[in-house]
């Protein structure tokens, strides 16, 4: 079995994308597959000790699902079935998609909402990430003058995101055995 649970939440497939980027940079024995959450099984989320987790920010800085008027079921469903789950022992590191520009008062705040649910729970959350190059408000993913994960624009910065992409995978690749 794949060592790294790769898990996306989306709503306009941009999330997706990435999820798909990642995972092209991997072979099929390091990293599994991209798996949308509304399509995920609890029992095969929980198999992985390494997770790299997606998620676009909806609204009024939310995750997406229901109440964000998302089409399909997403995290906002999924965490639930996960809240009485143990993630010790686990690392996980998040990617989210964001708009300063349309949102610069809740900026990639679902990065937060994410690292927060599983830290909680005991996960260790690695892949922080410089606030340097954006142009935003506020944001709750920023703790300690970084993100706490990766922060990609693509509606504003999409040339970026190759590259900011290839820096986050190289700053956990200690942390989950990457050959970055």
């Amino acid at each position: 079995m794949t060592r790294i649970g790769l898990f996306f939440g989306t709503d306009t497939g941009k999330t997706r994308k990435v999820a798909r980027q990642i995972k092209a940079l991997f072979d099929d024995g390091l990293m599994a597959k991209p798996v949308n959450v509304n399509r995920a099984e609890v029992e095969t989320f929980m198999s992985y000790d390494y997770l790299i987790l997606g998620t676009p920010t909806m609204g009024e800085g939310q995750l997406p699902g229901a109440s964000a008027d998302c089409a399909e079921e997403s995290w906002e469903e999924f965490l639930p079935r996960l809240e009485d789950r143990d993630f010790t022992g686990k690392t996980i590191a998040i990617f989210g998609l964001g708009d300063q520009v349309t949102y610069p008062l809740e900026f990639v705040n679902a990065i937060f909402i994410l690292a927060d649910f599983f830290e909680s729970r005991g996960a260790t959350i690695v892949g922080r990430w410089p606030v340097e190059g954006y142009e935003f408000e506020e944001s709750l993913a920023v703790v300690d003058g970084a993100f706490m994960g990766l922060a990609l624009d693509l509606d504003n910065q999409s040339e970026q995101t190759e590259a900011r992409l290839a820096g986050w995978l190289k700053s956990i690749s200690d942390s989950f055995g990457l050959p970055v």
